[in-house]
């Protein structure tokens, strides 16, 4: 299995977080996906912020976080708002 870390976006505090709420690979967090990811972590670590959910999902798009489109983004942040499960990775 791949480490977190081996992701584009993911540093090391990022997959420390992950880790402790059980996602410790970069395959548990795809089949997991960035959303449901999210929640864990936020459920846990009540800072993180939209920024990290960015990350994430650029992460099992394996594009850069700032490289996903204005529409992704606010899909994004209802789920920081709602608390929601919504999706997979846009087609680009």
């Amino acid at each position: 299995m791949a480490e977190l870390t081996s992701m584009i976006n993911i540093g090391t505090e990022m997959a420390r977080k992950m880790d402790s709420v059980g996602i410790g690979s970069a395959e548990e967090l795809v089949h997991l996906g960035a959303e449901q990811a999210f929640l864990k972590v936020k459920e846990r670590y009540p800072n993180v912020c939209l920024v990290h959910l960015y990350a994430l999902e650029g992460a099992v798009c394996n594009v850069e976080f700032n490289s996903l489109s204005e529409g992704r983004k606010k899909e994004l942040k209802e789920v920081v708002r709602n608390g929601r499960y919504n999706g997979i990775c846009e087609q680009r």
